[in-house]
């Protein structure tokens, strides 16, 4: 200091002047300040700036004290080394003495001492100061200073402003984590460190390259994330605290205005960052890519949920979603609609959509349609932020669809009303952006539109200025918008009326013209385009190829010809012949069985829809194609390999879904994700059009041989197993209860038009074929998935289950529930895990909600199917509960890897919520539930053995059912009702297994399933109810028996009629009925003796099934079939056994028979050779007698028949003379010759009556020749008819009765109709004309009623063959040559009308009585011969008029 006053000194004195000492410089400055008021104040301040400005501390503690201070600088004092032996109180002393050695405050000192010493920790190491976060030795260093700090700030030694003061020179120097530090240990806030900086402009670009380099740091490091992360936290909600706090009482301090701007701004710079970003297009895995990622993630409800209010995360929400709608406003409406396509959900970029998303996790669906609306109202904005927003907001939220809808409504409805082009513009675009989203989240843009403006109730149709408006509009949209949504507006066009359809009309020509520009023609659109997707357009010949496929599709699962298939016919027949047809009858190998494509061109062609020309030239060529090999051999390889990338995008997506797992309750990741997985689905199906609208009601499967294409079966097997996989990670971190909507949304994305099909044929293959070899897993996440698309029923259409015989329509919960099967012991145990995953899975996610709601998930028959094995495999379910169980479903139980399902499945049956469902009525498992479970199972398969499965019926219906009262499915202890029961459900059974499985003999019934034991109890209570002590009861006679009330009320509910049918669903029927009565014992068929006398048992009701019914269809021309005619003959001998008067029991029975039912006689005499043996040895052997008489007159009348066709004497015939004419007919018909005429020469002394009755029979024979397989040849029937009549004619026998038989009619006649089949009799027009050839030719003038009879058979033959009944017998032409078309329908009319043309000429006048009422009923079918009918009729009266009087 000396040398330096001296150097002064020296100069001053060259200069001329000299200069002024230090001491004397200090002198006048004090003078100066005693002279002024207040300026010591300013002085000690400017000297305290001076000296914190360029005062090197440690410089001056060692010039003051000397050497030994220069221990106490804290850069070596926060060295832990150094430090371990000092204090905080030993540094806060050292301080305070050299404050007032120093003469400054010792806040200001140790304010400037910690600034001073982080600094250097900041600057230490070398580092890179492109940095934000310290390194460890760092972080150590800054807590030992830190800790020094804090002790000084509790004693009053720091000072927070100076020590902003200070940080605030060296800010760029500043690491952002040091600055945390000091925030969160209190040491200084945030707040006042960036308060002390004048420059905002400088501190809001410090602050926003240091957020960068956080986030970019806090996605690579690894190290340090948990401080990153608590740090960005802190910071964002700092300002969002400061920066959108709203101050409610303005008497309180108010926060400065600068630090809530220096927020906004520091808030708004990293989102203008972010945005830029995604706009110049980001590379995945980029610096920038990663500090964007990082940001985005803030946006979420951990950063903000340790704020107590949520008005400022709301409001910086609203600003935040304000700033993204708004940023860079430069496009254009013409824009937008012409790049709105681009910006669905799944092509917006995902940084931007999961920003969106986390925006709307704060704002409700309401409030942020509001805003949306009140931003596109105030603001210019960004289309393509706001349009992808949309997306964005429909595929995220369920309740926006609605929302949406009534937002567009309202802005229709403004802009109708004072013609606001804003208004309509946003309503169009919003709209079709979210119609891109698929119709599962919003209706397609083409129904929309049809629903706005194509009925009288559009916002247009309220006067002409509106549909102006509309329709400028839409013309000034015509340059921009894509093809599709022109085709729209052309093929739904606006309601428009009459008088104002110019505007219309020039609209249209204006698209089409636009259309045409573009190459695009609405006459060549294809059937199944997607008009609301706005794709591209695709040529035609490739789009008809994609509706080809479609409409094979469609045709395969509704068996019918598309509907649009057959309006593209008709009103598009350009494309249809130009594209479609060329497309569809593209030549090819055609395979042996046809297939759907070939069922489908035999229907168009059916229909006329093929020209013959072009089918002609298709069928030539597909033959040429099999007399080559195909040169395209590696056509399915190249297919194979263009589908390999669809599919492998959607396993990604998959993948990608199934991490989104981890928290299942965020549905909006969830949603955006699956929103990815529906286009790629699209493109793996290869269709466009993936929409919901179902062009059938019905979606048909044929469940017992389910197939499906390669690529479809793939696909479904992705989605199937990605949901089971998915599932099983959602139950690992919650409940079902708790895992949001995820299951729902991708099970409503399986329900397309085109998806569910392929979907239930999968489930049909692996829940039915495949069942017993499903994992665990397989089955818990299939289980779910049935729970879910169950819950869908009311939105998706009935199952059409296709069989050899269809069945009605399910719907969908039935249908899944009868993929369930119980045939075998794997089934069964497959289905008993299935029914207890997928009923707790049910109980689990719907714990907390109404039983109302837990009834309407599970399905009744799954709920059965569960009790009913339960039972069956688990005997400790069938005893009485002890306690109930008050623990939740065993769902957790399924999950873990070891389950064991039975123990999972009493657990599910003890527990109490289980236990008060089954108190609902829908799901009570019903005796006849039981039954029909039961009677699928297959006891060679059964995992019970006989005397096991014995004992489970025995519990189950004397126990269980029998008892319970019928409101709770029993039988109220009545066994008639129990075999009532029984009984009509194993005749439904027999049924269903005949239609399935073409059954033709019913003899088959028995070895088909595992009907045998149930109808071994049967048969075991019908013998309690013959033997037991409520016998006398059982059959009273005005009930009957219960059996035959089961068939009298089920056939009062077939369907009447002669059509094919009708016939054949009533033959099936009886079928089953024969078989239930053979296995039952015989004396239901006859009853017991009744108490008085004479003891005549009460066959009425058989009598009347067998005049019914069972004459009808089984039987043998006149007779029953053998084992019907034995069974009823063995239950007359066991009546008699019952009876005190065998013989006149068993006569007085045949005696009914003869009267109420003779074919039960004529049956005996058709079998009497191999029923005699044993009438005789049983009538023998318990009555030790002869046989009845009315038996005996049986074996006479077979005897009868016999001895006409010997060489000896014949045997005079028994009465009655029916009785006779049976036995010889059936004799004729056995008998090896082929003529019959001199066996008939020994019966001119037999009454006519017989001749006339044999006549008959032999007529019933003819018929029965060309109705009945392997019947009597039909020519020796013919002969025998032929020689009968030639007797008949030969003695003047008349035989025109047989064929004037009514109901009506007494005595013989109506014996003779009871013996005849009804069909057999309705032909006999057919048996009269067939004989044609035999009458004499003077039977018209013979007999006068010849020609009524004739021309009433020639009209009923007629009617036969119009309504189709002579087809049964049509077939004999085809079968036999020798009868020269005798058998032709058709044939044998021409020989009648012909005949009695030839004829009417020549017939007396006494021929046409009554003829005339004939010809009023009938005469239409052929007028040709009424009209000559008429005419003779005529011509015979007017010459009775000119003839003479015979007076004398």
């Amino acid at each position: 200091m000396s040398d330096l006053r001296t150097q002064d000194a020296a100069s001053g004195s060259s200069s001329g002047s000299r200069r002024r000492t230090w001491a004397e410089l200090l002198a006048g400055r004090v003078e100066r300040q005693l002279r002024g008021s207040g300026r010591g104040h300013r002085l000690q301040d400017s000297a305290v700036h001076l000296l914190r400005r360029h005062l090197n501390l440690d410089d001056l503690l060692l010039e003051v004290e000397g050497p030994a201070c220069k221990t106490l600088c804290l850069n070596q004092l926060v060295d832990p080394e150094a430090s371990a032996n000092l204090s905080s109180s030993f540094i806060g002393s050292a301080l305070r003495d050299q404050a007032s050695r120093l003469g400054v405050p010792v806040a200001v000192l140790s304010s400037q001492t910690v600034a001073s010493s982080i600094m250097q920790i900041c600057s230490s190491n070398g580092e890179p100061t492109h940095r934000v976060l310290l390194n460890a030795e760092q972080r150590k260093k800054l807590s030992s200073v830190l800790e020094v700090a804090q002790y000084l700030l509790a004693h009053s030694m720091f000072s927070r402003f100076s020590f902003c003061q200070e940080l605030r020179e060296v800010q760029n120097f500043l690491l952002l984590e040091a600055v945390w530090h000091l925030h969160v240990q209190n040491i200084v806030s945030l707040q006042e460190l960036l308060e002390s900086h004048a420059d905002t402009q400088a501190i809001v670009a410090w602050l926003f390259r240091d957020l960068c380099l956080l986030c970019e740091q806090m996605e690579v490091s690894t190290q340090h994330t948990d401080i990153a992360q608590a740090m960005l936290s802190d910071f964002v909600q700092l300002f969002v605290l400061r920066g959108f706090q709203q101050i409610s009482d303005p008497r309180r301090n108010m926060e400065p205005e600068r630090m809530a701007q220096l927020a906004v701004a520091v808030l708004r710079r990293m989102l203008i960052f972010a945005l830029e970003a995604l706009a110049t297009g980001l590379q995945d895995e980029s610096p920038v890519y990663k500090a964007v990622k990082c940001w985005f993630g803030m946006f979420c409800g951990h950063t903000f949920g340790r704020m107590i209010s949520t008005d400022c995360p709301k409001r910086f929400f609203s600003h935040t979603l304000t700033q993204v709608l708004t940023h860079k406003p430069v496009l254009k409406v013409s824009d937008a609609v012409r790049l709105q396509r681009d910006w669905s959900f799944a092509k917006t970029h995902p940084l931007l959509s999961s920003l969106y998303r986390r925006l709307f996790v704060m704002l409700s669906p309401e409030e942020l349609i509001g805003h949306l609306e009140e931003v596109l109202g105030t603001h210019e904005v960004n289309w393509q932020h706001v349009l992808s927003c949309v997306s964005t907001l429909v595929i995220c939220s369920s309740e926006a669809q609605q929302l949406v809808q009534d937002w567009v409504t309202r802005l229709l409805a403004r802009a109708f009303e004072s013609c606001d082009l804003d208004s309509m513009v946003t309503a169009f675009l919003v709209v079709r952006q979210a119609a891109l989203e698929g119709p599962s989240v919003f209706p397609s843009y083409a129904d929309w539109f049809q629903a706005s403006f194509g009925s009288t109730r559009g916002f247009h149709s309220g006067s002409k200025k509106t549909l102006v408006f509309l329709f400028k509009f839409l013309s000034d949209l015509v340059p921009f918008e894509a093809p599709r949504y022109m085709q729209v507006h052309i093929l739904y066009p606006p309601l428009v009326p009459s008088k104002y359809r110019s505007l219309l009309t020039d609209y249209v020509t204006l698209a089409k013209t636009r259309l045409a520009d573009l190459k695009v023609s609405v006459e060549n659109m294809g059937l199944y385009e997607d008009l609301s997707s706005a794709k591209d357009v695709t040529e035609p010949h490739s789009q008809a190829h994609q509706d080809v496929e479609k409409a094979i599709a469609v045709f395969e699962h509704t068996g019918k010809v598309p509907v649009a298939v057959m309006e593209a016919s008709i009103f598009r027949r350009p494309y249809y012949m130009s594209h479609f047809l060329p497309a569809l009858l593209t030549p090819r190998v055609l395979p042996r069985t046809p297939d759907s494509r070939a069922a489908l061109i035999e229907s168009l062609r059916r229909a006329d829809k093929i020209p013959p020309s072009l089918y002609s030239t298709y069928c030539q060529a597909c033959s040429s194609a099999a007399e080559k090999k195909p040169e395209n051999a590696a056509l399915g390889t190249k297919m194979e390999a263009i589908c390999v990338e669809p599919l492998g995008l959607l396993a990604a997506a998959l993948r990608e879904l199934r991490t989104t797992m981890t928290d299942p309750t965020q549905y909006d990741v969830f949603s955006a994700q699956m929103a990815v997985v529906s286009e790629r689905l699209s493109s793996a199906l290869g269709l466009g059009e993936e929409d919901g609208s179902f062009e059938e009601s019905q979606v048909q499967l044929n469940i017992f041989s389910p197939e499906l294409e390669p690529q479809d079966q793939q696909v479904a097997d992705l989605l199937l197993t990605s949901f089971c996989q998915n599932l099983i990670v959602a139950s690992g971190f919650a409940p079902p209860d708790r895992q949001g909507p995820w299951a729902a949304h991708f099970v409503t994305s399986l329900c397309g038009r085109r998806l569910l099909p392929i979907v239930l044929t999968r489930l049909c293959q692996l829940l039915r074929h495949q069942g017993p070899s499903l994992s665990a897993s397989h089955v818990l996440g299939l289980a779910a998935l049935v729970i879910h698309l169950g819950e869908r029923r009311p939105a998706v259409p009935e199952v059409h289950v296709a069989s050899p015989a269809p069945v009605k329509s399910l719907p969908l919960p039935e249908f899944l529930s009868s993929l369930l099967t119980l045939r075998t012991a794997e089934a069964s145990l497959f289905c008993l895990k299935f029914c207890t995953a997928a009923i707790s899975y049910s109980l689990c996610k719907s714990s907390s909600q109404s039983k109302d709601i837990l009834c309407s998930c599970l399905s009744p028959a799954l709920m059965k199917k569960f009790q009913f094995i339960l039972f069956r495999l688990l005997s400790e379910a069938r005893g009485p509960l002890s306690q109930e169980d008050t623990a939740g479903p065993p769902w957790k139980l399924l999950c873990l890897p070891s389950a064991d399902w039975q123990r999972a499945a009493l657990c599910l049956w003890k527990q109490r919520t289980f236990q008060e469902l089954l108190q609902e009525k829908e799901f009570h498992l019903t005796y006849r539930d039981w039954l029909q479970l039961e009677l699928e199972i297959q006891p060679e398969f059964d995992s019970l053995s006989d005397m096991e499965r014995w004992d489970f019926h025995q519990w189950a219906i004397h126990e269980h059912f029998l008892l319970k009262p019928s409101e709770a499915g029993g039988c109220d202890g009545d066994m008639q009702t129990a075999c009532t029961i029984l009984v009509d459900v194993l005749i439904d059974f027999c049924q269903s297994l005949r239609s399935y499985n073409c059954l033709e003999n019913s003899d088959l019934v028995l070895s088909c399933t595992g009907n045998r034991d149930i109808f071994s109890r049967l048969q075991e209570m019908a013998a309690d109810l013959e033997q037991g002590p409520v016998a006398p009861q059982r059959c009273s006679p005005s009930q009957g028996h219960f059996l035959f009330r089961v068939f009298r009320r089920r056939l009062q509910a077939l369907a009447s009629g002669w059509d094919v049918a009708a016939r054949l669903q009533r033959q099936q029927e009886l079928l089953v009925y024969r078989w239930i009565l053979l296995g039952l014992p015989p004396s239901i068929l006859v009853g017991s003796p009744q108490c008085k006398q004479p003891a005549t048992p009460d066959c009425t009701e058989f009598f009347h099934l067998v005049n019914s019914e069972l004459r009808n269809f089984c039987c043998h021309g006149s007779a029953l079939t053998h084992d019907i005619t034995v069974h009823f003959f063995r239950g007359l001998l066991n009546t008699c056994s019952q009876s005190r008067d065998p013989s006149l029991t068993a006569n007085l029975i045949l005696t009914t028979c003869q009267t109420e039912c003779p074919i039960v006689v004529t049956s005996a005499l058709l079998w009497w050779p191999r029923l005699e043996p044993e009438l005789h040895t049983r009538w023998r052997r318990c009555f030790q007698g002869p046989l009845p008489q009315e038996l005996q007159r049986l074996w006479e009348a077979q005897l009868f028949g016999k001895s006409c066709l010997s060489s000896d004497l014949a045997s005079p015939p028994p009465g009655p003379a029916w009785v006779s004419a049976a036995a010889l007919h059936f004799a004729i018909q056995q008998a090896e010759e082929t003529s019959i005429k001199s066996q008939l020469e020994k019966l001119n002394c037999q009454s006519e009556e017989l001749l006339v009755v044999l006549f008959f029979f032999s007529l019933m024979g003819l018929l029965s020749s060309h109705l009945t397989p392997h019947a009597v040849d039909s020519l020796k029937a013919v002969d025998i008819c032929a020689e009968i009549l030639r007797c008949l004619d030969k003695r003047k026998v008349s035989w025109l009765v047989l064929f004037q038989l009514t109901d009506t009619d007494g005595g013989l006649g109506q014996v003779l109709l009871r013996l005849a089949p009804d069909p057999y009799v309705r032909l006999l027009p057919f048996a009269f004309y067939s004989l044609l050839s035999y009458f004499d030719e003077d039977a018209f003038i013979r007999e006068d009623a010849f020609l009524r009879v004739a021309v009433d058979m020639y009209l009923k033959l007629i009617c036969l063959f119009v309504t189709g009944e002579t087809s049964a017998v049509s077939a004999l032409a085809g079968r036999s040559q020798e009868l020269q078309g005798q058998g032709d329908p058709v044939g044998l009319i021409i020989k009648a009308r012909h005949f009695l043309l030839q004829s009417i000429p020549r017939c007396p006048e006494k021929s046409f009585a009554n003829m005339a009422e004939l010809l009023a009923t009938s005469g239409h079918c052929d007028p040709e011969v009424s009209a000559a009918l008429l005419s003779r009729h005529q011509a015979v009266s007017d010459d009775d008029l000119y003839q003479e009087p015979h007076l004398f």
